[in-house]
Parts: C-alpha cells; sequence; structure tokens
C-alpha cells in the first residue's frame, strides 16, 4: 500500500470513530510525525478526504475535520437511496443470505446488553447488511450508496453507545433482513423508510442534548 494510501486510511478511521473531533486542525508537521510519512503523501491523503467531505480548507488554519449539524444530518440520511436499494436487494437477493442476516441481528440485544457487552461485534453486523444490498445495487447507486455511507457511520457515533435505540435499531435492522428475504421489496423499501425516520429523530435528540 502507498504511504498516501496508508495516511487516507488512518486518518479517514481517526475522523469516522471521533478520535480526531470536527474542527481538528490536521497540521502537515503533526500529522507527518504522528503517521511516520512525508507530507507530500499525507497532501494527497488530506486532499481525498476533503474531496469526501471529510476535512475542509480553513484559510489560514490549514486543513481541519468538519463539523456535523443538524441540517448535515437531514442531508446524509437518503431515504430515497437506501429504500431503493432495499428494494432492489429484495427482487435480486439470496433469500438464505438475508435470513442469516436477520436472525444475526435477533441476536444482536445480547452482544448489546449482555454480561458483557460486545457493542463492537453489533457494529459490524450492520456494514454486512449494507455491502450485501450495495452488491445488488446497479453501479450508480452502489456508488452513490459508497460515499454516503461513510458520513452515516461518523453521524451514528453521535447517539454515543444508547443501548436502549441500538436494541430498536437492531429489530429494525432484522426487519429489513427480513423483508428482504422474502422477496417483498415494497415492504423492505418502507422498513428502511422507517429505521431512517426513527434513527434521524433520535440523532437529532442526542445532538440536542449534547
Amino acid at each position: 500500500m502507498r504511504a498516501s494510501d496508508e495516511a487516507y486510511a488512518a486518518l479517514r478511521d481517526d475522523i469516522i470513530e471521533w478520535r480526531l473531533a470536527p474542527g481538528t486542525v490536521l497540521a502537515e508537521v503533526e500529522q507527518s510525525e504522528r503517521l511516520g510519512i512525508s507530507r507530500s503523501p499525507l497532501r494527497e491523503a488530506l486532499s481525498r478526504l476533503t474531496a469526501e467531505g471529510l476535512t475542509t480548507t480553513a484559510g489560514a488554519r490549514g486543513v481541519v475535520v468538519t463539523d456535523i449539524s443538524l441540517e448535515g444530518i437531514d442531508e446524509l440520511l437518503p431515504e430515497t437511496l437506501e429504500g431503493k436499494a432495499a428494494a432492489l436487494a429484495a427482487e435480486r437477493g439470496d433469500a438464505w443470505t438475508f435470513g442469516q442476516l436477520q436472525r444475526e441481528l435477533l441476536h444482536a440485544p445480547e452482544l448489546i446488553c449482555g454480561p458483557e457487552p460486545a457493542v463492537h461485534d453489533y457494529y459490524e453486523l450492520v456494514p454486512a447488511r449494507h455491502c450485501h444490498r450495495g452488491r445488488l445495487s446497479n453501479s450508480y447507486l452502489a456508488q452513490a450508496m459508497r460515499s454516503l455511507r461513510v458520513h452515516l457511520v461518523r453521524i451514528r457515533r453521535l447517539a454515543a453507545d444508547d443501548s436502549a435505540r441500538l436494541r430498536a435499531a437492531a429489530a429494525e435492522h432484522a426487519a429489513i433482513a427480513e423483508a428482504i428475504a422474502a422477496g417483498n421489496p415494497r415492504l423492505a423499501e418502507a422498513a428502511t423508510t422507517l429505521h431512517l425516520h426513527r434513527s434521524l429523530t433520535h440523532l437529532k435528540a442526542a445532538q440536542t442534548a449534547g
């Protein structure tokens, strides 16, 4: 892997996981030393992050991590895109694959609220669902979803690890998987729209409370 690719992956992960908070200045000298690379590949990495909307140029301050606003949450929860992807998955998907995913999601409360909570393991189930759906979408839709998903993951961290909401979201994801496994595109789209609406309501409340 090239140095610029490694820097991009490391910085992207730090931003998504909120190790680099909104407003953090990504000074070239500091980040080059931290990542153990020269400034040229770092600039390439920062350019890619800016193209994705994860960083922005702030005049004399240099490159900074972008903020997330309530208005931004509205724009980045694409009900139409996600719903269409779910509908296409219901038309084209493998019933066994999504049935298995549904069963795993139904056991998510055990990961979230067990004696030794494994919230990270729950978070791994959601990208799996998106991955299965994305492969079944047309190329334009799949690309659009990939470009948005990184922001969605980052936004979800605003709500922190609220176990009650995580349990509810797991049930909503399971309902989507069930509809896809049943080959019901209208139900899959409706379940997705409901999930995103509830997620948006919760995320707004969490940010306002914070």
